[in-house]
């Protein structure tokens, strides 16, 4: 498969890279600046030479998206998944009367706007006949359940949320071409964003979300929400 994946520089992202790389798939490591890319992600690209490649994709820009599709295309390079995997924690402190409205800009314009523009420019290059298991993968959140809704992380949790909704839309789109479209719990996990008291390790929710990618976990038709292991999450 060839597999690009957003936020691809640490945490879950790398993690996804470096399992793909190891199953013998293609990838597209997007980070904001190939140039720049983690010591990580540079080791990680060396070891797999032909089999990886880092892009720039700064998810907050419609026009690194249009860019890379066309380079991509122009090379006829097509994609058997996207992972929408990209995004920020911010405005966790305090209530309402404490939010920062600016944070609350720029946390949509991370988890929502940079996914629908990935989507938008990167969805027409997935290979649809040539595969059959042609798929994307939008990194949620259990936060963006109404189920589960708690006081505080208000940019975080209404972020998601929306970005459940936009992977319910696209799965109704893309199924028309054949396409899965999942919105995905990677569990709380030890990350930057996680933190270090997290039950689950990234490489270990990697794994499982590797596992849907492949199509080895399967999901009911009627589900588009569901956790990294492939079990149902409440809307």
């Amino acid at each position: 498969m060839n597999i690009l994946i957003t936020g691809a520089g640490r945490g879950l992202g790398l993690e996804l890279a470096r399992i793909a790389l190891e199953r013998g798939h293609a990838v597209v490591a997007c980070v904001r600046d190939r140039s720049r890319p983690s010591e990580e992600l540079r080791e990680l690209a060396e070891r797999y030479p032909g089999q990886a490649r880092i892009e720039t994709l700064d998810i907050v820009s419609e026009a690194d998206a249009e860019k890379l599709a066309a380079k991509l295309r122009e090379e006829s390079f097509g994609l058997d998944a996207l992972v929408n995997n990209a995004g920020v924690l911010l405005g966790r402190d305090g209530g309402i009367a404490d939010l920062s409205m600016d944070d609350v800009r720029r946390t949509f314009e991370v988890n929502l706007f940079g996914p629908l523009a990935a989507a938008k420019h990167l969805t027409p290059l997935l290979r649809e006949s040539e595969s059959g298991a042609d798929i994307v993968v939008n990194i949620s959140s259990e936060a963006g359940s109404f189920a589960g809704a708690y006081g505080g992380d208000y940019p975080y949790a209404l972020s998601k949320t929306a970005l459940n909704m936009f992977s319910k839309q696209l799965n109704e789109e893309l199924k028309l071409r054949g396409i899965r479209v999942l919105a995905v719990h990677p569990g709380w996990i030890r990350t930057d964003m996680g933190g270090d008291a997290a039950p689950l390790s990234a490489a270990d929710s990697a794994k499982g979300i590797m596992r849907l990618i492949e199509g080895e976990t399967v999901v009911p038709e009627d589900v588009f929400f569901v956790d990294y292991a492939g079990r149902p999450m409440p809307l």
